[in-house]
């Protein structure tokens, strides 16, 4: 079962990036970004965890499947509950509990980097994608220059989302970054007050591409917490190939999980009592 919380002790909130065309109905769980982030008050500490969306899991009722169908199947057969499908999925895979999820799309995400006025990157490589995919099933070809960036919101989405000659563990570190980044722009130019205060009519403005179970409360409270938390508390990783092994299925290509393996590694991330 899923707790949502008593608002005290650690929460854990299930975020996914949504990959929607505007032309698409029943799909609006199609996740295309899966992290898992939690906060430890009693620790001080926040755990980042991206999952690539083809890692095969055991779906509970439904069997083995690609991780990013659940909200799908959720929305489709259980009269909208995708995004309770896709919690408990991570529950019942990885054993972290899950209080809550937060769902955008690839709009508001572009808004709320714009409304920052951008962030600033470092591209470890070049990335020239001829097939980049625009929003109406074509092509939008993206090209960056490896080294530092200053990136509005369309060009952020752009380089946290491309995989052409790369995979979905290196977009995760990028979509990784790009959250980082927010952080440091926030923060570095003391904007977390001004948002707070503007928070119910930026909520208005941005809340049809934004899907949660958390209040505005919550997520400001969040955020107040969030921002205080040293850097050298906050501990992030992508399920990577150290932890995961390329398999063909009826399915396509999926990534199978080494669950011994990953032990180690949600306790680095999150810490002791994850899984309480």
């Amino acid at each position: 079962e899923i707790d949502p919380g008593d608002g005290e002790d650690r929460v854990t909130v299930l975020f996914l990036g949504l990959d929607i065309r505007p032309d698409e109905t029943n799909v609006s769980c199609r996740s295309d970004t899966m992290m898992v982030v939690s906060i430890d008050p009693a620790t001080d500490r926040i755990g980042i965890l991206s999952i690539p969306r083809d890692t095969y899991v055991e779906v509970p009722n439904y069997g083995l499947r690609k991780i990013n169908t659940a909200c799908v199947i959720g929305n489709l057969e259980l009269n909208g509950r995708g995004p309770q499908l896709a919690m408990q999925t991570i529950q019942y895979n990885f054993g972290i509990e899950v209080n809550d999820y937060l769902m955008i799309d690839f709009n508001t995400f572009i808004a709320i980097i714009d409304l920052i006025g951008g962030i600033d990157v470092n591209a470890v490589q070049t990335i020239d994608d001829p097939q980049y995919p625009d929003m109406n099933y074509g092509y939008d070809p993206f090209y960056l220059e490896a080294g530092p960036h200053h990136l509005d919101g369309e060009t952020a989405l752009k380089y946290a989302r491309s995989r052409y000659a790369s995979d979905d563990i290196d977009r995760g570190r990028r979509q990784q970054e790009v959250v980082f980044a927010v952080r440091n722009r926030v923060l570095s130019r003391d904007m977390i007050d001004d948002l707070i205060t503007r928070a119910i009519p930026l909520w208005n403005e941005l809340s049809d591409g934004v899907e949660t179970g958390l209040s505005i409360e919550q997520l400001v409270r969040l955020a107040i917490y969030a921002k205080d938390i040293p850097d050298e508390n906050i501990h992030s990783a992508v399920l990577g190939w150290d932890y995961l092994v390329p398999h063909n299925t009826d399915q396509g290509a999926v990534l199978v999980p080494d669950r011994e393996a990953i032990v180690p590694l949600l306790l680095d991330v999150f810490g002791e009592g994850y899984s309480d």
